[in-house]
């Protein structure tokens, strides 16, 4: 009877097991909302991520580029961010609940401080496994720069074909729109849409236009126009 007992116990904690992955991505503009974070520069960004059942936890890394301090020296040439949070179902929609802090190490940061925490709310559904629809929000108390409360919300579409490309690449496209708005910033729009081939189990490159509402005297430059944006990234 004890051994029983002490098997049904174990069957819950078998059902779960720790996973762990990452990514390694190159691109050749690093776009945050609509907006460059890299003077219209490529990237190289990566990604170690760890999860159990709906529980996951990670943190992602890029180069930046925020421009030059008074003093000539670079305000900002690193992002490193770190997020956790649950990702349950319920009648065939996926919701992810979650929170991400932002940081940038060394950052020159007179004008307020640069890190900053959000809170994601999304949820997803899938039509027939092939057209996902979602929908995302993000909520800060205090934006990037101490700028104050900031909410962005996002709605995205997704649809995969079924037939390879050349036998080889496994296409979809996708889009989304979103606004972002921040107590003592700029409120606007951005957009992106593009196709996506994975290949070689885990390789993906993709084309995407982003494109946003904010002027270049806004923007304080062409960091907020419309672009092409080519990345290619591995999974592991």
């Amino acid at each position: 009877m004890s051994a029983a007992l002490i098997g049904g116990l174990a069957l819950p904690a078998q059902a779960e097991e720790l996973t762990l992955g990452g990514s390694a991505t190159f691109t050749t503009d690093y776009v945050f909302r609509g907006i460059s974070q890299t003077m219209q520069n490529p990237a190289v960004q990566a990604s170690i991520d760890a999860s159990y059942g709906i529980f996951y936890a990670g943190m992602w890394g890029s180069n930046v580029d925020f421009g030059g301090g008074p003093f000539g020296q670079d305000i900002a040439n690193l992002e490193i961010d770190y997020y956790a949070g649950i990702t349950p179902e319920w009648k065939g929609i996926s919701f992810d609940f979650g929170a991400l802090y932002y940081t940038y190490p060394g950052a020159y940061d007179p004008g307020g401080e640069f890190d900053y925490w959000e809170f994601k709310t999304a949820a997803s559904y899938t039509f027939g496994e092939a057209f996902t629809v979602g929908v995302s929000n993000y909520w800060s108390p205090e934006f990037f720069g101490e700028t104050g409360d900031a909410d962005a919300l996002e709605l995205s579409g997704e649809y995969a074909f079924s037939n390879k490309l050349f036998n080889f690449f496994t296409p979809s496209v996708s889009g989304l729109v979103g606004w972002q708005w921040v107590d003592q910033g700029v409120d606007y729009t951005y957009w992106n849409a593009g196709l996506t081939l994975g290949f070689m189990e885990n390789w993906s490159a993709d084309i995407r236009y982003w494109d946003t509402d904010i002027g270049d005297a806004t923007c304080g430059g062409p960091n907020c126009d419309a672009r092409v944006v080519g990345t290619i990234s591995a999974s592991f």
